[in-house]
Parts: structure tokens; sequence; C-alpha cells
């Protein structure tokens, strides 16, 4: 993922020849999680767990005294943050998530910053305009505790080839 001579597409998602294994980006966007993100996410996907929506229970009952941000956000989140800068209109689609541990807590007002290092990568054996990547995120809180990380292995479009004058 080094400055190529190739541009990128005009969405500006990187093409499967532009990963190269081993790269480490630094995302720019970041996020302040907010308690709305956590109600809503955990309102929209029916999970009533106390443990991301009851403020009451969570200072009485449990060890963090406060809501936990719902991992499932967090992980959605993490992976939205690097969109943008790699595979805004390349990405054919996901083929998994492995890998996927959440080592520290994510509370509301915290802020996170996403990396990822590109894991692997190889062509596609039944499609020749595709390759498969592996992807390995990581979000960190703004005390740099890592939150959260994942194992992403995304379907990604090949560069189309460019008629030569």
């Amino acid at each position: 993922m080094t400055p190529s001579s190739h541009a990128p597409h005009p969405r500006g998602g990187l093409y499967y020849e532009d990963f190269e294994v081993g790269a480490v980006l630094s995302h720019r966007l970041t996020r302040t999680v907010t308690q709305t993100d956590n109600i809503l996410f955990s309102s929209m996907t029916l999970n009533p767990q106390p443990l991301h929506i009851d403020a009451h229970f969570c200072a009485t009952e449990t060890e963090w005294g406060r809501p936990l941000m719902n991992s499932l956000f967090t992980l959605g989140l993490m992976i939205g943050i690097a969109v943008n800068d790699l595979t805004l209109g390349t990405t054919i689609g996901n083929l998994g998530m492995t890998e996927v541990r959440f080592p520290a807590p994510l509370f509301e007002g915290d802020t996170i910053r996403v990396t990822t290092e590109v894991a692997a990568k190889r062509v596609s054996r039944s499609r020749a305009d595709a390759g498969i990547v592996d992807l390995i995120h990581r979000a960190y809180r703004q005390d740099e505790v890592l939150v959260a990380e994942c194992r992403r292995q995304a379907f990604m479009r090949r560069r189309p080839a460019t008629s030569g004058a």
C-alpha cells in the first residue's frame, strides 16, 4: 500500500494489486462512541442485555460500573472506519471474519482509532478478475489500549486491464 503509478478506484478503494503483505495503515477517521450508538444498535439487533442498555444495572451489579459498548457495534465500527481507505468501490464481498477478540472494554465517550495490517493475499482460483486479501483490523481507545481485533477475508476486485495506444 505504497504510492502506486495506478490510480485507486474512483470511489477511493484499493484494488487487489495495491495491497502489500506486511503493510500497516493507520486510518484517517476516528470516532467517539455515544450512549445513543449503544442503545440504538442494541435495540435494532433485539439485544436486551442490560450490560449495554441499563446504567443502573451496570452501576449496581457489574464490575464496570457503567454500560459497555455492544461488541458487535464495536466490530462493525472498526471495519467501517477502514472502508474509506481500503475497499470503497473495490470489494466484491466479505468472505468471513475470524479471530475476533475484544481484549478490553469500550465505553460511552471513548474515541477509537483503527489500523489495518495486510496479512496475506492470493489471486482467486475461481475468478480471474478477483483476489482474496486477509486484513487484520485493530481498534484502539484514546489511551492506546486495544479494544477490538479481527481478521477479515475480503474478496477484492483486481485492477481492470487498460488498453494501450
